[in-house]
């Protein structure tokens, strides 16, 4: 009876059934492919890649929460196929070599966080940016909320073939479906073995991949204020066809695609949540079976949207694969507090009979008596019966719905065809995990019609789906809300533009600018007293120095070289300050000390100008466009924000500007405003500032918040008196 239901589900016309993809609702745009694969593991998606990369002709562009030049773009047998270097960055290199018309972006996630740069590779502008041809830019993004990221993993070649999932091109992801318990292949750049691991990306062309293409560009953009072009229309001409032979289709014909984004609120931007509104549509379509990968299963809504649609279904039954635990501290006490109380609501409900949470799990080879090994599931997958297939880059997580950036894919049947193509793509996960084939499962689901049933008849075999068992660790979820938030936290709230600001939030802004540069001060005595930092930026050496100096007749233009001659290897001005200030004293120091930070500003501005936008763009990426859009935008304010409270190195900002052409009258302007109100405090501290340097006293750190105070307030009215003039006799500081 109940495989009598399965096969009229599967054979119900598809004008019986309203369709799911709601454009400007739950997906971005719903598009058509003419072809489509679900590519599933690492070793079939990298080997699939390299060969469309190959054949691209314009334009590659790439996004990711993390891009690894040492990535091995290899197929399942570990070999290139080809002449072309192995790993990921060498072979972009010679790609564009051998087609110096190509022209590759790369757009990867600024990560902050200390935990993740671990995982990450050490400079990847090194790899990506400056070791690679002028045809290769790397951009890394920072246009997201704070603790936000930008996880949308997309490939896309010459707007005709595309890629997105849940695979970054970054090591220790490279795996095969066989997922074998030791693999020689499957070991990081150092050498190192590492896990199973299971993740699937799908790719599509035609219409779709050029909206994916847009997507990107769109992105791009929003980073570095400038425009890509589109590919030209190469797709279809003979010769031109980008998808690599080597892959088949698992659609074909008029494939309705949907594209579902995630993206927070940043600026002037609303905020896009069609990944959360599909997945709630996913789950209220579900009647019969409902399966489900996924990384992370956090987010309570969707937990209590599952119930509701079991309650209403009652032959619906629902297979969850997941880690078996979450292994890093972080991930401990944030995502995995989570998922127990997602699986609490299933519990609680009184419906775990009906919804498995397992993970794959592979039988020790007897070196290890009774231990078995674990495939890591960093998958997002998620099928509704024989209707929709969907393959993305966001987890079940409050993250993925509110916070990061996300990118899903999803095919939603209308043909016989497609319907049969999406059972097939399941029972192939299904029986990936279970060591059966995919014929197998189809023939157990046929006979019994329950999934579970099937599940029971495949337990037993080398790989197979275990069941989850969380347990409480110490401490549990002490970060859940800053690890998992339920939304963004948007810096441009607390830290404004002062120039557009009201004078009640200036003044906030203000006193959050004097707060950072409390912190900072007191960071910088304790690493001038406790590190090794003291022994190549001392202030005792530079003043002993500066002292020889100032016995010679020449000594105000000497140090005023000195300024300058440090200006280009980045040293840090404020300590050149500090130790003509304790040299010199009040009235001498003061002139000195202002002429030569001034001098120096202007010699590194004069480099900048110089060198120009090209040099910089290659030292920095194409984010210089957008930080020279704001800077010259805003002129002399910006200058002097950037001066009171510092975003980048002193040499840094001085040729940023140049190069960009600030106007040298504002930047000379805003210098002053930003440096002479620190430059008068530490002069009239004089030889009090050695003291308060290296042995810091609780009346002296009491003196420096004081000083940082009256200096945030001097720099304050300063800006707020030119910013009235500006207002008053019209913004004179466009370039």
């Amino acid at each position: 009876m109940q495989a009598a239901r399965i096969r009229h589900a599967i054979a119900t016309p598809e004008a019986t059934r309203a369709g799911v993809l709601r454009p400007g609702q739950n997906v971005w745009r719903r598009e058509t492919a003419g072809r489509a694969a679900m590519l599933v593991d690492a070793a079939a998606y990298f080997g699939a890649l390299r060969q469309t990369l190959r054949n691209a002709r314009h334009s590659i562009l790439v996004t990711g929460w993390d891009i690894d030049s040492r990535t091995p773009l290899v197929g399942p047998d570990g070999k290139p196929g080809d002449d072309l270097p192995i790993t990921f960055g060498a072979f972009l290199t010679e790609l564009v070599r051998r087609r110096p018309q190509l022209s590759i972006k790369l757009l990867l996630w600024d990560y902050y966080s200390a935990v993740y740069s671990l995982e990450r590779e050490l400079m990847p502008a090194l790899s990506l940016q400056w070791n690679t041809p002028r045809q290769i830019e790397l951009c890394l993004d920072d246009v997201l909320p704070i603790g936000a990221s930008h996880h949308q993993k997309i490939v896309v070649v010459d707007d005709a073939v595309a890629f997105s999932g849940g695979l970054d091109l970054t090591i220790r992801r490279w795996d095969t479906e066989s997922h074998e318990l030791h693999n020689a292949l499957r070991v990081d750049p150092a050498g190192k073995p590492y896990a199973p691991f299971h993740d699937v990306q799908m790719m599509v062309d035609g219409a779709a991949a050029a909206a994916l293409g847009q997507l990107v560009r769109g992105r791009w953009y929003r980073v570095t204020h400038e425009l890509l072009a589109p590919a030209p229309p190469f797709y279809g001409q003979a010769g031109c066809d980008p998808w690599p032979l080597a892959v088949t289709p698992d659609f074909t014909g008029d494939i309705a695609v949907g594209i579902a984004r995630t993206e927070p609120r940043y600026g002037p931007e609303p905020d896009v949540r069609e990944v959360e509104a599909l997945f709630h549509d996913m789950i209220d379509a579900a009647e019969r079976i409902l399966y489900v990968e996924n990384q992370f299963l956090t987010c309570m809504a969707l937990a209590r949207r599952l119930v509701e649609r079991l309650q209403q279904q009652p032959d619906l039954e629902v297979l969850v694969v997941a880690p078996k635990t979450h292994h890093t501290w972080l991930e401990q006490q944030s995502m995995l507090a989570g998922r127990i109380r997602f699986m609490a609501v299933i519990g609680d409900a009184g419906l775990a009979a009906r919804v498995r949470f397992a993970y794959p799990c592979l039988r020790h080879d007897g070196s290890v008596k009774d231990r078995d090994a674990e495939v890591m599931v960093h998958s997002k997958v998620m099928i509704v019966d024989d209707r929709l297939l969907r393959i993305g880059s966001a987890n079940l997580c409050n993250r993925s719905i509110a916070v990061d950036t996300e990118c899903d894919l999803v095919i939603e049947a209308n043909t016989p065809d497609q319907r049969a193509g999406i059972v097939k793509a399941r029972n192939r996960l299904i029986a990936e995990h279970c060591g059966a084939t995919e014929a197998e499962v189809a023939g157990l689901l046929e006979q019994g019609g329950s999934l579970f049933a099937a599940l029971d008849a495949l337990q037993g075999r080398a790989h197979r789906l275990c069941p989850i068992e969380d347990t409480l660790p110490v401490g549990l979820d002490l970060i859940g809300a800053m690890a998992d938030p339920v939304r963004p936290l948007e810096a441009d709230r607390y830290l404004p533009d002062p120039s557009n600001e009201p004078p009640s939030q200036r003044r906030f802004s203000s006193l959050l600018v004097i707060g950072l540069g409390v912190i900072v001060v007191i960071a910088l005595v304790l690493a001038w007293r406790y590190t090794p930092l003291a022994d190549w930026a001392s202030p005792h050496k530079l003043a002993a120095a500066f002292r020889t100096v100032a016995a010679s007749p020449l000594s105000f233009p000497l140090v005023v070289g000195i300024f300058i001659a440090a200006g280009f290897i980045a040293f840090p001005v404020t300590l050149l300050i500090a130790a003509t200030a304790i040299t010199f004293g009040t009235w001498e120091g003061l002139s000195v000390a202002l002429t030569g930070s001034m001098s120096s500003a202007l010699a590194t501005y004069g480099a900048g100008r110089w060198l120009g936008a090209d040099l910089l763009r290659r030292v920095m990426g194409p984010r210089i466009n957008r930080v020279a859009r704001k800077v010259k935008s805003n002129g002399i304010l910006a200058v002097t924000t950037m001066r009171v409270m510092p975003t980048a190195p002193f040499m840094l900002v001085n040729l940023v500007a140049g190069a960009t052409r600030i106007r040298l009258l504002d930047y000379t302007i805003g210098t002053f405003l930003g440096l002479a109100p620190g430059i008068v405090i530490m002069s009239v501290l004089g030889g009090r500032l050695l003291e308060m340097m290296t042995q810091p006293t609780l009346l002296d750190v009491g003196l420096v918040i004081g000083f940082l105070l009256l200096w945030g307030g001097m720099s304050y009215l300063l800006q707020l008196a030119v910013a009235r003039l500006r207002d008053k006799f019209g913004a004179t500081d466009s370039a």
